[in-house]
């Protein structure tokens, strides 16, 4: 099945198609097709920014649309970045590192054992028929007050694993894969494909 993917996120186009490929979903970036669309992003939680990505890129393509909405909430900060995570500080100058130290910052205050964070995905399929499945999961760690490692993307390098005792900048791709929240979604997504009738049994 060809899906297009809601996002100009090549980082994200390649974690997700790891995982989908699995499940014979062929996935292609929005902008592969044509379509050079920025939703606005109006929800207040990740399930219905989501949707709206999801639902618009559906639109534009006639194709099914998947949109992965995602991002990092401290437990200290009262869930935030969350949903801004991408956006934190609303500086447009700020790039990933710019906003990862800017969260650092943030968290200067917060005490050791007191830095609790969660990785929270939200994916949603929408069809043309009409069809809405939609996933949660989240992985739980703490935050860093400096940044360990050299892969992953994002919020990686300060967000601090304990069953694996890193970052999740600190693994393979094979290993973040196994635990993280998009990961824990895409499974879950992968469920709820079957009972729709989208997937192999």
């Amino acid at each position: 099945m060809k899906v297009v993917l809601a996002s100009h996120n090549q980082h994200k186009l390649v974690e997700i198609s790891r995982i989908t490929r699995l499940f014979d979903m062929e996935l292609v970036l929005q902008s592969e097709l044509g379509v050079d669309i920025d939703v606005e992003e109006t929800g207040s939680t990740f399930e219905e920014n989501s949707f709206l990505k999801a639902e618009a890129v559906m639109k534009a393509t006639g194709l099914p649309a998947l949109a992965d909405d995602s991002g990092i909430a401290v437990d200290a900060l009262n869930g935030e970045p969350g949903i801004y995570s991408a956006r934190y500080g609303f500086d447009e100058s700020l790039d990933d590192w710019g906003r990862l130290q800017l969260l650092l910052k943030n968290t200067e205050h917060v005490p050791d054992g007191e830095r609790q964070a969660q990785f929270v995905c939200v994916i949603t399929m929408v069809t043309p028929e009409g069809k809405v499945i939609q996933a949660r999961g989240e992985v739980h760690g703490e935050l860093l007050r400096a940044p360990a490692g050299e892969g992953g993307f994002g919020y990686d390098p300060i967000f601090y694993y304990p069953p694996f005792g890193k970052t999740l900048a600190q693994v393979s791709m094979e290993e973040k894969n196994q635990v993280s929240h998009r990961a824990k979604a895409l499974k879950v997504f992968y469920e709820k494909l079957k009972e729709a009738g989208y997937a192999d049994k």
